[in-house]
């Protein structure tokens, strides 16, 4: 289907100013994992002033608008719920401001990642003002529990309600980069058991902390040895000790309960058993030997009261520079802007976990913001990034019209 990538980017920047006074707007409702109700009714709204063709709220409470008709899935997602504010004394704005300044939009959520989302809406807005008919239906996903439980929210859409993408855009913060996979992730708890006795006589028990203390230092130890995927495009592993619990009868006794959570992060070729595997004989060598190794599961109720819940297990995924979704990204890219993107890959994990990590659905990443102010105080995304994602996602529809995308 042929299209003018240089008036799709000239109708994106004729919308600069308007798509960052949306995400400014956004940022103003709160939305916490779960505590989404209120951003996800506001957003829907934003989608039916922008003119989509259908706009809608599904069972576990993702929205979801669509622009144009056609038999395949084009879907462009955002999870719009974000973690919380953390120690409110380092921030310079209130998180939640939205200010916009020195082309900077402030506040929590603007890079990860409902910058993203207004670019979405901007594109979609584009797309029904070209008129958009091709072999796509383009639709926009303004997803939750992302920041819980990554990849949830597609799992519930893809095993429960059947709606299941031909082609799939994370819009979390590339830096206007194209990324075409990330490692994989999964948490383990590792229960130990001791036994306890007076404080007084500590040679009488076995405490719990100390075999703690060694497994811990295990794990530090097994993170170093793990190695990158063979290609080293995505690199090594990880392991990280997140939390140790540990307590007994009282605070005059040796402890006989401890507990370390993990957080795992998975290359090419590493699997959930494999790392679990990996835990247990490092405790053992570690003078640990009973030390159990479980994988917990995700259980909390979604805004609307559905119980949907997973296990703590994400896939790895990427796919190869010459795949054909990753060409039409190049493509969309260079039609708009006049020069190719730079590709590369995400340090974090994101829904893609479950749309291509589970079912092999080729997607690839490209969204506002930088990675590195995730999570962080004083979270930006610059204003001219938001412009520019939502006219690379207005365009990317045309290029992949005629093209064969496979697994």
């Amino acid at each position: 289907m042929n299209f003018n990538g240089k008036e799709i980017k000239a109708k994106a920047e004729a919308y600069k100013d308007w798509t960052a006074k949306n995400l400014s707007d956004i940022i103003k409702v709160p939305a916490m994992s779960n505590k989404e109700k209120d951003r996800i009714l506001f957003l829907k709204e934003m989608c039916e002033k922008a003119g989509f063709d259908e706009v809608r709220i599904d069972g576990l409470g993702n929205l979801l608008a669509r622009v144009g008709s056609g038999p395949k899935k084009l879907v462009i997602d955002a999870h719009i719920d974000t973690v919380g504010i953390g120690d409110k004394s380092q921030w310079k704005k209130d998180p939640f401001s939205g200010d916009i300044e020195g082309g900077l939009v402030h506040g929590r959520g603007t890079s990860d990642q409902t910058g993203g989302a207004a670019a979405m809406i901007t594109a979609g807005r584009i797309l029904k003002e070209m008129n958009y008919s091709g072999e796509y239906a383009v639709w926009f996903a303004f997803t939750i529990i992302e920041e819980d439980c990554d990849g949830l929210c597609w799992k519930y859409l893809i095993h429960k309600e059947k709606f299941i993408p031909d082609v799939f855009v994370s819009t979390e913060p590339t830096s206007l980069r194209l990324y075409r996979g990330h490692r994989g992730r999964m948490e383990m708890e590792v229960h130990l058991k001791g036994k306890s006795c007076h404080g007084s006589a500590p040679e009488r028990g076995i405490s719990a902390a100390y075999k703690a203390a060694r497994a811990a230092l295990a794990m530090e130890a097994l993170n170093d040895a793990l190695q990158p995927d063979e290609d080293g495009f995505l690199g090594k592993g990880t392991v990280v000790v997140s939390k140790i619990d540990v307590h007994g009868p009282s605070q005059c006794a040796v402890p006989d309960q401890a507990m370390l959570y993990l957080d795992r992060r998975l290359t090419w070729g590493e699997t959930k058993d494999l790392a679990i595997k990996q835990v247990k004989d490092a405790c053992a060598a570690a003078g640990v030997p009973d030390a159990e190794v479980v994988m917990p599961s995700y259980t909390i109720p979604s805004w609307t009261g559905m119980d949907f819940g997973q296990e703590l297990y994400f896939p790895t995924w990427k796919f190869p520079a010459d795949h054909p979704v990753v060409k039409a990204g190049v493509a969309a890219h260079q039609a708009v802007f006049g020069a190719a993107p730079v590709v590369d890959k995400w340090t974090f994990s994101t829904n893609a976990v479950a749309v291509a990590g589970e079912h092999g659905i080729p997607s690839i990443g490209f969204g506002p913001g930088d990675e590195n102010q995730a999570h962080a105080p004083n979270e930006i995304t610059r204003v001219d990034d938001l412009w520019k994602a939502a006219a690379f996602y207005a365009a990317l529809p045309y290029v992949l019209d005629g093209m064969k995308i496979g697994k």
